[in-house]
């Protein structure tokens, strides 16, 4: 049986996201200026 002993399961947080950092703050930064970029970018395209 797989059961739910205290002590066991996945440690607390969310480690994985430090092994690659797509996550951290500074990345989620870069990635809302460049969906901003994009969007600036296709509204610049329509007005042409």
């Amino acid at each position: 049986m797989h059961g739910g002993a205290a002590g066991s399961g996945a440690p607390k947080g969310n480690r994985n996201a430090l092994k690659h950092g797509k996550y951290t703050a500074e990345a989620r930064a870069l990635n809302a200026h460049v969906r901003d970029l994009l969007r600036k970018g296709r509204e610049f395209i329509e007005d042409i």
